[in-house]
């Protein structure tokens, strides 16, 4: 006998190629024109009985090391870890909430616990459903994330499949990816550096104070790796930044991550015209329809789950940005495996990954990608690839 879950996996198999075309870049450009998301579906013509069911709670995230970048310093990450089942299936997501979001656990919960999603019998209505979710609030990126990432996750586990194979991706393309040394003291930077050294490819370094050089001199002193570099809006002087730039380059840095305070657009335009590196957008970008506003000013965006509602949106983010010729860089908060693993399902498609947020915190709940050699390697599940430890 055909179950309910074999019929939805067979007809998603079945239509999943042309609910992708609706991904390309003039459907995307049309949604920017009129304002409307364009609805598809990976639907089925029957209705099953079964309820999505949605569960979360309060996880707090404890860093291995306290963590510094150019505005703040944290031990810890609040997080909501949200879980969807579905006719003997459950899909995990998160919402993780680093101090600039602006969003917190009560935000997140109070958002969670306006969603129905007993009103839906078909997961694979996905359209549908992160469009509902999307319509509860202006705001709320990650709580909506955290959703959006159950809801691929089961439905991956539905049709036995993991994402980067639905959306047509080779693994074996996944690039290196970067790990961060946040900003603190040459002895400590000088450790952590030696520390990670030999297991990765490319590491990230957090500036902009006023030991950036300083930062990057004792770096050097321990390894010439490829460094990207992620300012967060610590440069305010273009002029500055750019001889900084120059520097850098001369170091062997090979991109810049939000220089300047994103209202300093005209000046971050002036810089890329002028940089020898490549300048991505982080804070200056969030969801797809940012990316018109801020493409003229960088040379690529930094897409993150958190900040663009899920992997629904990340997917057009990717699109839309190669289709307008900017460079694309997948990369996450503070979060576990199974965000990270979430978004490292995009990352065969990107040039620079910086997906080691799992591997910063002591109290993982997951299994899901891993860093092999430096490189991300995606595991052979369904949906975004998790499995749940017992901690």
């Amino acid at each position: 006998m055909t179950t309910r879950r074999e019929f939805l996996k067979r007809t998603a198999l079945a239509t999943a190629g042309a609910a992708l075309a609706m991904s390309n870049a003039d459907a995307i450009g049309r949604m920017l024109d009129t304002g409307k998301t364009p609805s598809f579906n990976i639907n089925h013509s029957e209705t099953g009985d079964g309820r999505l069911h949605l569960r979360f709670f309060p996880y707090e995230l404890k860093l291995r090391h306290t963590f510094t970048v150019a505005t703040y310093s944290r031990t810890s990450t609040p997080d909501v870890q949200v879980e969807l089942s579905y006719d003997g299936l459950t899909g995990y997501g998160e919402a993780s909430m680093p101090q600039y979001l602006g969003q917190s656990v009560a935000s997140v919960t109070a958002f969670l616990s306006k969603v129905d999603m007993e009103q839906f019998t078909d997961p694979f209505q996905m359209e549908d459903i992160l469009s509902y979710i999307d319509s509860l609030s202006p705001g709320d990126t990650a709580a909506k994330a955290a959703v959006d990432i159950a809801l691929h996750d089961l439905v991956g586990k539905i049709m036995g499949q993991p994402w980067y194979k639905i959306w047509g991706l080779d693994a074996k393309k996944a690039p290196s990816t970067t790990f961060t040394i946040g900003i603190d003291t040459p002895d400590v930077v000088r450790q952590k550096t030696e520390e990670c050294a030999a297991k990765f490819n490319i590491l990230k370094v957090k500036l902009g104070r006023d030991n950036d050089k300083d930062m990057i001199s004792t770096i050097r002193s321990v390894t010439k790796l490829p460094i990207a570099v992620d300012v967060n809006q610590g440069w305010k002087d273009k002029h500055k930044a750019l001889d900084m730039i120059n520097w850098l380059h001369d170091q062997g840095i090979v991109m810049v991550e939000q220089p300047m305070p994103k209202e300093q657009q005209k000046d971050i335009a002036w810089l890329t015209e002028r940089s020898p590196l490549p300048i991505f957008a982080d804070e200056a970008i969030q969801r797809l329809s940012d990316i018109r506003r801020i493409e003229d000013a960088y040379t690529g965006i930094n897409i993150k789950l958190m900040k663009c509602t899920g992997m629904r949106e990340a997917w057009k983010m990717l699109n839309y940005a190669r289709a307008r010729g900017l460079k694309v860089m997948v990369g996450c908060m503070t979060e576990t495996s199974c965000a990270v693993s979430a978004a490292a399902q995009l990352s065969p498609s990107v040039d620079f990954a910086d997906l080691d947020g799992n591997l910063l915190i002591a109290n993982d709940r997951f299994d899901g990608m891993k860093v092999v050699g430096g490189k991300i390697t995606l595991p052979d599940r369904p949906g975004i690839g998790v499995k749940p430890l017992s901690i």
